[in-house]
C-alpha cells in the first residue's frame, strides 16, 4: 500500500497502482500532455472507491510506503489500461515474434585440457 500525495493531499492505493499511475504521470510530462486517470482507493476508515485524477506536466505526485496497511484495492484491468496508455506515449520498439530462430546453433569444440 501507498500514499499517492497529490494536490496538498493524499490518496491511498495499492503499490502496482501506484506505480503504474507515476510511469503514466512521467510519460504525459516528457509529451506535453494530460489526462484524466481513474484508479482505485481506500479511505483511512477502510472503504474502497474510486479517485479520478488530472495528470500532466504540471502534476507535482510522489508517493511513500504505508506500514501495516491493510487490503490494498488491486484492479489489474485499471494497471493493464495505465500501462498501455504509458507505452502509447512513448516512442516504439521494434518486437520479434520469434526471436532468431533463422540462426543456426553454434557447435562449440570441447578440447581436453
Amino acid at each position: 500500500m501507498r500514499k499517492l500525495h497529490y494536490a496538498g493531499g493524499y490518496l491511498l492505493m495499492a503499490d502496482q497502482t501506484c506505480k503504474a499511475l507515476l510511469r503514466y504521470a512521467r510519460a504525459l510530462a516528457q509529451t506535453g500532455e494530460s489526462d484524466i486517470a481513474v484508479v482505485p482507493t481506500i479511505s483511512d476508515g477502510g472503504s474502497l472507491g474510486y479517485a479520478h485524477l488530472l495528470v500532466g506536466p504540471a502534476s507535482q505526485l510522489f508517493s511513500t510506503p504505508v506500514e501495516n496497511a491493510s487490503k490494498e484495492p488491486f484492479d489489474e484491468e485499471i494497471i493493464a489500461e495505465l500501462e498501455r496508455r504509458t507505452a502509447a506515449l512513448q516512442p516504439a520498439r521494434p518486437e520479434w515474434a520469434t526471436e532468431l530462430t533463422d540462426v543456426d546453433d553454434l557447435e562449440f569444440d570441447e578440447r581436453s585440457m
